[in-house]
């Protein structure tokens, strides 16, 4: 096979169990992936977890759901329980890339597989990251409950070494997985779709309206959040900085999401005033016209592997406040961004007072051009694509696939 303008096409099988159709991010990125592969003249295939087996045929390639148990922590996603399942997937698609991201089962499923494609791993979630950090990083110190979590760094170098390659995101990941051993990381640095995104989209009409649901006047400072609501994104630690800012100028907040913790936190917004749950919002279009109309962004994951939302409020040319950790603190620049030390509060909401007290325009100047900076969906994926076929090398000859319960999805 071959692709545009000569180069190597290959078949690529990529095994997503964070994928859903209602997710966020994954869902975001998978897409985009499946219509870069058709454009490089790519075959792909997703393999996901789903309530039922079945094959759907998308834009650019095909998703093949596996029959899975349902996340006890979100009904939307699901996991994979059984290797069997997933290499007969495998065995009947016959790719020349398998790819992993998960570090649960469907992470050690594709590089358990017996087939002789090579494995890249796309290092999309930081477990101790997530989990121990998030719990104890604040009160015990990041670095030490890094060295705690010794045994989940060892599992993480078992799941790598099953793979040829290990792809992160930025140079400052790579360091951080070569201090624990991970295998052979590859820098193939990710970006976002920039379409729509953009300070032109600002609306003071739509700024007013929020504004009024946080039950502030259109003096206030619109502040405004988007994210899973879960434990590692730490809204209740925004929450709280938001409280201690707003005691020193006027502010409202709008939170945009929902996930595990969406109950409680809607109880704690309800005595918190000037914050309002707005939701998950879809759209993209609507989201972009959301974020262009805040004054600010604030962040609380200091888990991100590269901060995709951090990104987009940067090309709607919105100044974020972020945490001192993570992808979300890779993407700050002075100029445009004040940092926080991660899960404290006090600590948030002075970053917040620092960035709403300076200059506007030189925000928005400085904005503007960290937005030309970051990169593109199709730059990561233009890279990723090489690293395959430079791992592939000439494609093999791949038997056809098995159609079985086909149908088109939108």
């Amino acid at each position: 096979m071959s692709g545009p303008e000569g180069t190597t096409a290959v078949k690529i099988v990529d095994i997503a169990e964070s994928y859903s159709e209602h997710g966020g991010g994954v869902r975001t990125y998978v897409r985009h992936k499946l219509a870069a592969a058709a454009r490089h003249g790519h075959e792909m295939v997703i393999v996901a977890p789903g309530t039922h087996d079945r094959e759907d045929v998308v834009e650019g390639g095909r998703i093949v759901w596996v029959r899975s148990l349902r996340s006890p922590f979100d009904s939307r996603y699901g996991l994979f329980t059984r290797a069997k399942a997933v290499h007969e997937v495998l065995d009947r698609e016959n790719p020349d890339i398998v790819e992993g991201s998960s570090p649960w089962g469907g992470g050690f499923f594709a590089s358990s597989w017996e087939g002789d494609a090579k494995r890249v791993f796309v290092f999309h979630t930081d477990i101790v990251a997530v989990w121990p950090q998030t719990f104890f990083g604040a009160k015990f110190g990041f670095d030490r409950v890094d060295r705690w979590s010794a045994p989940l760094w060892r599992m993480v170098r078992k799941l790598s070494g099953g793979y040829d390659a290990t792809v992160v995101s930025g140079g400052w990941l790579a360091n951080r997985l070569n201090e624990h051993g991970v295998h052979n990381t590859r820098v193939v640095p990710f970006g976002i779709d920039k379409r729509g995104f953009s300070p032109r989209r600002r609306d003071d009409r739509i700024r007013q309206q929020f504004l009024a649901q946080c039950g502030v006047g259109p003096d206030a400072d619109l502040l405004m959040v988007v994210s899973r609501l879960d434990p590692e994104k730490r809204i209740p630690t925004l929450l709280e900085a938001f409280k201690k800012a707003s005691e020193r100028r006027r502010l409202g907040m709008v939170v945009f999401g929902r996930g595990s913790l969406e109950r409680s936190l809607q109880r704690k917004i309800d005595r918190t005033p000037g914050v309002h749950l707005s939701g998950y919002v879809g759209d993209r279009d609507s989201m972009a016209i959301a974020m262009a109309s805040a004054d600010a962004f604030v962040h609380g994951s200091a888990a991100e592997t590269y901060g995709l939302v951090v990104a987009e409020a940067v090309c709607a040319g919105v100044p974020v406040v972020v945490p001192d950790r993570g992808g979300a603190a890779a993407l700050a620049g002075p100029g445009y961004a004040e940092s926080y030390q991660s899960g404290n509060a006090r600590s948030c909401a002075d970053a917040i007072d620092r960035l709403l007290a300076r200059d506007r325009e030189s925000l928005r100047s400085a904005t503007t051009a960290a937005a030309r900076r970051i990169g593109t969906m199709d730059d990561h994926f233009d890279r990723l694509f090489d690293l395959y076929g430079e791992l592939a090398g000439q494609p093999r000859i791949v038997k056809p696939a098995a159609r079985g319960n086909l149908r088109v999805a939108s």
